[in-house]
């Protein structure tokens, strides 16, 4: 194979933020569409993608798209494309699938056809008629939408938010994907204070933390398509190599980060030390009542309880009126919220500058923008 297309999956609403990755690693042709962005690479730009995005979900790789309208177009069209050289001889190969507004609605069926005309393509290729499956893992997935079906392999394995640094985490977090595109949109730099007054298991800090390290977010972790014959293990060794090599050791950021649980810190601190940055995240025990600003020009990136998953609605409303209270009157701080409780702003006492809508798992979430002055320039 030379030339190969690939769509990195995003959370809706993060389209930009994957977009702008993208084209920070090199990758200039893009067609974004919703919760995708499909570009052209090479077989050895899956290794550098899957290490170093931080705000998508997953790396496909394209085998084919094409209209259809029947099984039997469906069959054909895709038995016709280049599976055998993509899967060896024993692949384990799987077929998962969705339909959305289109005359192939059935997706089992969908898929038993898919996985059929992939069997019938290998025999030819292989000159076989069973298939052990006991290779490496392929994860096919046949996508329509409106009639158009696009036939992906997953390159990543386990999604990309699953770092492996969290290996506790307390109700309801923010996935590491969605905490580091809420940074990315933020006005937050290595030289500015951030705080996180609602921290957690401590995401949204140590994502910050990575980000100024410029500690690549897949840097020690598997990813499925290490197995696969394609992909010489050397690229995957370039690509770790590189990225190591890149990170600033000598970067030091300051990030302050505290919860009114101590359960929830004892697990953000471990979780920080298991990423590599738990010297400079400031942990500590305070509800937010508590909470000073203890410099000019900061930036608070938080993801507070909602009333959906606390269950107190009270407490929750309160919390929204003291962070208010505390950010309103300093205008040097921006602020960046996200909350599923749509009274958030009149709670805050202020409309938001922006407001961007997404999604934190199943939960539509909104995520509140307020924009402090900006600080003097150096």
């Amino acid at each position: 194979m030379e030339k190969i297309n690939l769509i990195a999956t995003s959370t809706f609403g993060l389209e930009a933020v994957v977009k702008r990755e993208l084209k920070n690693l090199g990758f200039e042709k893009q067609t974004v569409l919703d919760g995708s962005i499909e570009f052209e690479a090479d077989l050895t730009d899956i290794p550098k993608l899957n290490i170093n995005l931080r705000s998508a979900d997953r790396i496909l790789l394209v085998m084919g798209k094409f209209k259809a309208y029947s099984f039997e177009q469906l069959f054909d069209r895709t038995n016709q494309l280049p599976w055998g050289d993509v899967l060896p001889i024993d692949a384990n190969f799987t077929v998962t699938g969705k339909s959305i507004k289109s005359t192939l609605y059935s997706v089992p069926d969908c898929q038993s056809i898919v996985e059929k005309a992939i069997v019938e393509k290998l025999k030819k290729k292989y000159k076989i008629n069973w298939f052990e499956k006991t290779g490496a893992v392929y994860k096919v997935q046949v996508a329509i939408l409106k009639d158009e079906v696009t036939l992906t392999i997953d390159t990543s394995g386990a999604a990309l938010h699953k770092r492996g640094y969290r290996e506790s985490q307390v109700i309801a977090p923010v996935k590491e994907t969605m905490a580091a595109a809420m940074i990315d949109l933020s006005y937050w730099n290595k030289d500015r204070l951030l705080l996180d007054p609602c921290c957690g298991s401590g995401t949204i800090p140590i994502e910050a933390a990575m980000i100024a390290k410029n500690i690549a977010p897949g840097l020690d972790r598997k990813f499925v398509s290490e197995d696969w014959d394609i992909i010489d293990t050397q690229a995957w060794k370039n690509a770790r190599k590189e990225a190591f090599s890149a990170i600033k050791t000598d970067i030091v950021p300051k990030i302050q980060a505290s919860d009114i649980d101590p359960h929830a810190i004892e697990i953000a601190r471990q979780n920080a030390e298991n990423a590599g940055v738990d010297d400079v995240i400031e942990f500590n025990v305070r509800p937010f009542n508590k909470v000073k600003l203890t410099e000019k020009y900061g930036v608070c990136i938080s993801n507070p309880p909602y009333a959906e998953r606390m269950g107190v609605l009270d407490e929750v409303e309160q919390l929204y009126r003291d962070m208010g209270k505390l950010f309103c009157a300093d205008k040097t701080w921006s602020v960046y919220i996200i909350t599923s409780h749509e009274g958030f702003e009149k709670l805050y006492g202020r409309r938001a500058d922006k407001k961007r809508k997404l999604f934190n798992g199943n939960v539509k979430i909104d995520y509140y923008q307020y924009f402090g002055e900006r600080p003097p320039k150096k």
